[in-house]
């Protein structure tokens, strides 16, 4: 064999990942950022529990984790009130997202998702050959309203939603997510993905039953909990769901380290109520930096703030540019009108300090 025989799907995908990584960064800049903030990682840490579980397990890691990820499983259902049938974890939201589309989708059918949001999602609908409905924002927000009126129109087998969102960290309130659930067409499946749940206001996350057919909600371990780089992720849905993803699914994905981390930093809500409280503040701080600025922060339920430049995408790339020259590490929307905002991820105060000191800079050389 001269050359690997891809599929014709594969060999019509470009080579390229959804985001582009600091180190990539750092290696094309030859020295470190001083303030990573581009991202929404935790900059204030996972457990110091979870810390010493997972010290711990790497003297075991010569054996492979549990594959039924049982102990993890009773734990999560418990935290729920659910069954540990309901629950699916695996590496990442991303992950789990690949598994799903994977048992869902073949080449040609269709899904629904915003025009804007979080990419990786539809990276792997492409990878799998389906056909990608997206619908623009409303404002600074997902629309719901749009969202099922194109899933009635194509009928998909999926419909995607974040809430609270990335990249513009707005939020529903639980009433319109379950009004948008009760509004599906039969053979559709929302997904309602989490990632910042913990982070948001009281009266965000809907009550749906873990059974519920309709709706699979995808939760992690990245943002309140502070273990990105440890990646696990969680669904919670119908059991059948739930049971279908060990048809796909690695099962040694979760190793020993990242199922004792993640049951630590489960166990510790103590800690996520401290991260809670330090993720308001460092918003409120950012918000201030943006207004001192000429930039509008919007109201965010997340671990970041988007701020509006106030201007178009060419300026905002121009002052992100500017900002990665100075040593700082942000991100910004893709799509306009989105791309008018760059988006800052909540750090620590010594963060926070280098993001003041450099923004006026990077927006005068921008400008």
């Amino acid at each position: 064999m001269t050359a690997p025989l891809y599929t014709p799907l594969a060999a019509s995908l470009p080579s390229t990942v959804p985001f582009v990584g600091p180190e990539t960064q750092e290696r094309s800049l030859g020295q470190p950022f001083r303030a990573r903030l581009g991202a929404n990682e935790s900059l204030f840490g996972p457990s110091p529990h979870a810390i010493a579980a997972m010290a711990a397990a790497a003297a075991e890691v010569w054996m492979y984790g549990d594959p039924e990820l049982y102990d993890l499983k009773a734990a999560l259902a418990a935290h729920h009130g659910c069954g540990p049938e309901n629950i699916v974890v695996g590496e990442g939201i991303d992950g789990l997202l690949g598994y799903l589309v994977r048992l869902m989708i073949s080449p040609g059918d269709k899904v629904v998702t915003s025009l804007g949001a979080y990419p990786t999602f539809t990276f792997h609908v492409a990878g799998f050959g389906g056909e990608i409905i997206r619908v623009p924002y409303k404002a600074d927000y997902e629309d719901p309203e749009a969202l099922i009126a194109a899933a009635w129109a194509h009928r998909p087998k999926l419909v995607y939603l974040s809430n609270p969102d990335n990249p513009m960290g707005s939020h529903h309130p639980a009433a319109a997510i379950t009004a948008m659930i009760n509004a599906l067409p039969p053979e559709t499946l929302m997904i309602l993905d989490e990632a910042y749940i913990d982070l948001a206001p009281p009266g965000t996350a809907p009550q749906i039953a873990a059974d519920d057919p309709r709706v699979i909600r995808f939760r992690t371990f990245s943002k309140g909990y502070g273990m990105a780089g440890l990646r696990v992720g969680y669904a919670i849905c119908a059991a059948p769901l739930a049971v279908a993803f060990d048809k796909i699914r690695n099962h040694f994905g979760m190793g020993r380290i990242a199922q004792a981390g993640a049951l630590a930093a489960l166990a510790d809500q103590a800690w996520l109520a401290q991260v809670q409280t330090r993720v308001a503040s460092g918003r409120a701080r950012l918000a201030a930096i943006a207004r001192a600025n000429g930039a509008s922060p919007l109201p965010s339920a997340t671990n970041f703030v988007t701020m509006d430049l106030g201007r178009d995408g060419d300026f905002a790339r121009a002052t992100l540019r500017a900002l990665t020259g100075l040593g700082v590490f942000v991100r910004m929307p893709g799509v306009a009108p989105l791309d008018r905002c760059l988006r800052v991820s909540v750090g620590d105060d010594a963060a926070l300090d280098v993001l003041e000191e450099v923004l006026p800079k990077a927006l005068k050389a921008a400008g």
